[in-house]
């Protein structure tokens, strides 16, 4: 529970700071006159997509593991729908690469089984998956935005890389999959650089555990995605 009510606290944060960003910005080119400033000028349309390639940073809680040392490639497409002058819903297809690595600061971690005391030398976990965010989101005049909502994932690959010593390891990792599909709650802010290009950082955490069965000794309970994203989109604007 406390562990549950940190994260909820960490993604409070994100969107407070996410809709503070985006306000101040509003705020500081609200006295720009249609057709001047340095923003650029198009003309409305109701629906508009683009392209992303970016970075996540994530670990799972529950792995007995802390820090964001697992990289992983997340890319794809994004379309807009222009609900009112500075709201729009927008979703995502996605290939997103998430897990879990223990890095050489973390201290070495020992478990016990059948009477044998092993200390794990090395531990990743890759899951890689299919993703549809979906978010609302709230554009200044310069269309820089800030978002929240949902994302569903469907996996598409997971595995877990376990050493030991002395080895091998005394359990079959294959005996715990993932869940084949998933739900994340999403914030997001995207800063427009230049013409069609933007800057987006999101945090990310699965809403349902990733897995409930998962390998006794070496793993608590249930398992939560738990990431930063770093991206760039070009929309075609």
């Amino acid at each position: 529970m406390a562990v549950s009510m940190s994260k909820s606290k960490k993604f409070g944060a994100f969107i407070f700071f996410a809709l503070l960003f985006t306000f101040s910005s509003a705020k500081i080119h609200a006295q720009d006159e249609e057709g001047t400033g340095s923003y650029y000028i198009e003309q409305p349309r109701v629906f508009y997509g683009g392209l992303i390639i970016g970075a996540n940073f994530s670990q799972v809680d529950g792995d007995n593991y802390a820090g964001y040392h697992k990289t992983g490639l997340n890319t794809g497409a994004i379309v807009y729908a222009q609900l009112k002058k500075h709201l729009a819903l927008s979703l995502e297809i996605l290939y997103s690469e998430k897990g879990s690595k223990i890095s050489s600061a973390d201290p070495i971690r020992f478990a016990n089984v059948n009477g044998t005391t092993y200390a794990v030398t090395d531990y990743v976990i890759k899951a890689n998956y299919a993703e549809i965010p979906v978010m609302l989101n709230y554009f200044d005049k310069r269309k820089s935005h800030a978002g929240i909502g949902l994302s569903y994932s469907r996996l598409v690959s997971g595995s877990e890389v376990l050493a030991t010593v002395p080895s091998p390891p005394p359990i079959d990792l294959s005996k715990y999959p993932f869940k084949a599909g998933g739900l994340d709650a999403i914030a997001g802010v995207e800063l427009h650089i230049i013409k069609g290009l933007f800057l987006n950082l999101r945090f990310q955490y699965s809403i349902v555990p990733i897995r409930t069965n998962v390998p006794p000794n070496f793993s608590r309970a249930n398992q939560y995605n738990n990431m930063y994203v770093l991206r760039l989109m070009y929309l075609f604007i």
